[in-house]
């Protein structure tokens, strides 16, 4: 166990109609200028937008909108937003979305007090020094963007996805109503489910081996998606099942399950962040085609965590051969992605890179990473080019 600190300043409203708290929020964390940011049209057609923007003209909340932020959040709109927000005299930027409309904010959020460019802290360049204040109002349950210190943008002029990481830019607070992921469709849930199980399995496989309490709370939020997706999938409209996965989300990614270990692993990240800059496919079902893939790669180097893994969560029976019982977790693992519909290979996700993409999707991840990756183990080019050709 490592030693570690643990921040989490967010402001969680969580229930029924707490969407109508917004504007409250907003004024208690200071707000007198809002920009709010928005991706789909639903938010607009179902009346929720609105909602809010009363609430503000109740309390004399100015705002500007700006819509049309899209998956894997493109660095355009971050750009338009700092604009349209510099012109405003923005003092508080809102989502209204899922994680990529709170990415998109937080960018926004880093690049409204700045002067030079805000993609020079995504490339680490520079480091963010302030930010305005970023709340949210969650729409879908899938990046845990909404308490995480962490923002990911594409760049569509260069093709790199990248990311940072800061607690300026965590929420101030997040609205969570379960009911506003109820009209979600099927193949976007079940990627979000995967997106919040990929996220704590991430912290889960490293080398220092997290705290007894840490590894029992990552194993119960990943068995209560587990529990609850296929509930939600089936009837959209369950409120229980929806409750638990958006609070599952939260859990997973705002540092929670990863406490006492050393940060986590991230490689299957790194490299479907590739997959998506390239392709730009669901992130959520990119880590459910690659995963499999890496820990059949790694197990190896890290079988104590991959046992604990097979039998503390996936329930496989413990036996002497050790090596049998990791296969078995790793399979179930597979086994509920593919019962949800997401895919188990490259290919069943939709591209078929041939050997110049192949090549292009490493090289890319060795830069994007600064040359390897990984806790389990330690990926370098060679291993990055050998995942995606075997996940193929």
């Amino acid at each position: 166990m490592k030693d570690f600190k643990y921040y989490t300043p967010t402001f969680v409203r969580f229930g029924k109609g707490t969407e109508n708290e917004t504007g409250e929020l907003l004024k208690r964390f200071g707000a007198h200028s809002v920009l709010v940011l928005y991706g789909s049209e639903r938010v607009v057609e179902n009346g929720l937008l609105g909602d809010i923007l009363d609430q503000m003209d109740e309390l004399g909340i100015t705002h500007i909108q700006l819509g049309g932020v899209v998956p894997n959040p493109r660095l355009s709109k971050v750009r338009e937003g700092i604009a349209l927000g510099k012109e405003n005299n923005v003092d508080f930027v809102l989502a209204v979305g899922g994680g990529s409309v709170i990415d998109t904010a937080k960018a926004v959020g880093y690049g409204l007090p700045d002067e030079g460019d805000v993609w020079d802290f995504y490339k680490k360049i520079r480091k963010p020094v302030t930010a305005v204040p970023v709340g949210c109002v969650l729409t879908l349950s899938a990046t845990g963007s909404v308490m995480s210190d962490s923002s990911v943008i594409s760049n569509e002029e260069t093709g790199e996805k990248l990311g940072v990481n800061s607690d300026l830019c965590r929420p101030c607070f997040a609205v969570m109503d379960p009911q506003l992921t109820m009209s979600v469709g099927r193949y976007q849930t079940a990627a979000g489910s995967t997106d919040i199980i990929m996220h704590t399995l991430e912290r889960f496989f490293n080398k220092e081996g997290n705290l007894d309490l840490t590894d029992m709370i990552a194993g119960s939020v990943i068995r209560t998606v587990m529990a609850n997706t296929p509930k939600a999938l089936e009837d959209p409209e369950n409120y229980e099942a929806r409750a638990e996965i958006m609070w599952a989300e939260a859990l997973s990614h705002n540092g929670l399950t990863g406490c006492g270990g050393d940060g986590g692993d991230w490689a299957c990240h790194k490299m479907e962040h590739e997959l998506s800059a390239m392709y730009d496919v669901a992130h959520g079902a990119g880590l459910a085609a690659i995963w499999g893939t890496w820990a059949r790669y790694v197990y190896k180097d890290l079988p104590d965590r991959f046992y604990k893994f097979a039998v503390d969560i996936m329930d496989v029976e413990p036996e002497e051969d050790k090596e049998k019982v990791i296969l078995k977790g790793i399979e179930k693992m597979e086994g509920f992605f593919s019962s949800i519909g997401m895919p188990l290979s490259i290919r069943q996700l939709g591209p078929d890179p041939d050997e110049e993409a192949l090549n292009a999707l490493a090289d890319n991840c060795e830069r994007s990473v600064g040359g390897a990756v990984g806790s389990a183990r330690r990926l370098n080019r060679e291993d990055m080019y050998n995942i995606y050709k075997l996940a193929l």
